[in-house]
């Protein structure tokens, strides 16, 4: 959707991830993610943590279990995804707080102090919910594609109809 803030984050996950299906059977899953900003104080020439700054990041179906799957506490991440609007709240101290919250696009671990193997999953043919079973791989043709006419020039440009040797364009 136009005009929607996009961020990437880099950070720990605070906690496992929570998997969750709505009524539809929808997967859904909530992380949080920690990043802390790190400076070098020039005058004592030593690293200095800023203040952590929490983001609740959702993301939906397929990526959901995959992401349930996959990560856990204290991985750290890459995470892009939609901003939305934060929320205010109060905590049980009276303290005010704001939740930062991201529709999540795309998550991995990050590879800077750590090595990930990586398996793709096979996708399913026909659909959602189809239940056409799996392809072997994601670009596979599906088994049961319908076949075009044989004299259709558009779906044989190879094929010549009826001896013509002209383009059907």
């Amino acid at each position: 959707m136009a005009g929607e803030v996009t961020v990437t984050i880099v950070g720990n996950l605070a906690d496992d991830p929570e998997l969750r299906y709505t009524q539809g059977g929808v997967a859904v899953v909530s992380v949080r993610v920690g990043s802390t900003p790190r400076q070098l104080n020039r005058q004592t020439n030593a690293w200095e943590d800023g203040e952590t700054v929490w983001v609740r990041c959702t993301a939906w179906r397929e990526v959901a279990e995959n992401v349930a799957q996959t990560l856990t506490k204290g991985t750290r991440v890459i995470v892009t995804g939609r901003l939305k609007a934060p929320s205010a709240y109060q905590t049980a101290q009276g303290e005010a707080r704001a939740s930062l919250e991201l529709e999540i696009e795309e998550i991995g671990p990050s590879l800077r102090y750590a090595t990930a193997s990586v398996s793709r999953k096979p996708r399913e043919v026909g659909g959602a919910g189809a239940g056409a079973g799996a392809a072997s791989s994601p670009w596979d043709a599906p088994a049961a594609a319908p076949r075009a006419a044989a004299n259709d020039a558009w779906a044989n440009p190879g094929a010549s109809s009826a001896g013509a040797d002209d383009t059907p364009f």
